[in-house]
């Protein structure tokens, strides 16, 4: 993964959007970002992408554009977080609390004869 650091002249938010719209679209890109104080810097970091080639579109279709930086991105690594512990105090029985009995209640038949 490479990362390309061009600054272009962009005057209005409507060249920032076009130089965006512009990177964005070229192969092997896979993010795009402004930065500098002013908004003048492209960070467009990809796999792949030809920082020449780029940086001349944007000269042709936004505006004076200089290259900056061409580098590589470190991977940060991420570690695994540790599983949580859960500690229980030492009267802790697993097994205290049994299920409720079940009742089975049974309904006969109504006769058809009564006692009243």
């Amino acid at each position: 993964m490479a990362k390309i650091v061009i600054k272009v002249n962009m005057a209005s938010d409507k060249c920032r959007s076009k130089a965006m719209a512009l990177v964005a679209s070229t192969s092997g890109v896979d993010s795009v970002a402004l930065a500098g104080d002013s908004k003048d810097q492209v960070v467009v970091v990809g796999d792949g992408v030809d920082s020449i080639k780029l940086t001349t579109a944007l000269r042709k279709k936004v505006g004076h554009a200089t290259l900056m930086t061409v580098g590589e991105v470190k991977k940060e690594e991420k570690k695994p977080e540790p599983a949580a512990v859960v500690e229980y105090p030492w009267s802790y029985h697993p097994y205290t609390f049994a299920p409720p009995a079940q009742h089975v209640v049974y309904q006969y038949p109504a006769s058809s004869w009564s006692i009243f």
